[in-house]
């Protein structure tokens, strides 16, 4: 299994490089020998994403979780993409089961309480983001939404000094 690691460290530094059509190359090679590696597919689908084809990105990770349904990436990137979908309540499943199987991460964290502040569970929502700024204080992803977030429930003047702490103009009070 060494090998795919390696094949994973490769399509990183490619998709670092933004060389997307080589790190689609390499995995689709790999896939020929591996077909059975569920981490692949999520490479796969990670570029998908990169690339903009959610379709495509989606189509690898169902796969995927075919694989393996206990994934915390694959489970955590099919919650992100429904999540831009605006399919709230189904990404906030995916979302729920990658944090139980990756708790505190900063990322999952951030987009399971930004999917409850879109599903009108405010509350819920706001004490996950703060939970995901905890852990990450100077992700500037997370202020903004729990900036918009504590906006979007009435608290603006909490809102705006989250706003102003990453340069961004506050909301009209």
């Amino acid at each position: 299994m060494d090998e795919i690691r390696n094949v994973i460290i490769q399509v990183e530094n490619l998709k670092a490089d933004k060389k997307f059509v080589e790190a689609i190359a390499l995995l689709q090679k790999t896939l020929v020998k591996y077909s059975d590696d569920y981490r692949l597919y999520e490479e796969l689908a990670d570029i998908y994403l990169y690339m903009g084809d959610n379709k495509k990105a989606f189509a690898a990770l169902d796969f995927s979780l075919t694989l393996n349904s206990e994934s915390a990436t694959g489970n955590y990137l099919k919650g992100f993409i429904l999540l831009g979908e605006d399919k709230v309540a189904e990404s906030i499943e995916y979302l729920e089961k990658s944090n139980k199987l990756f708790g505190n991460n900063a990322e999952v964290l951030r987009n399971l309480g930004w999917a409850y502040t879109m599903s009108n569970r405010h509350d819920r929502g706001i004490t996950i983001l703060k939970r995901a700024l905890n852990i990450s204080p100077e992700d500037e992803l997370i202020t903004e939404d729990l900036a918009m977030a504590l906006i979007g429930t009435g608290d603006i003047r909490g809102g705006n000094k989250l706003l102003k702490k990453i340069g961004k103009s506050p909301a009209n009070s």
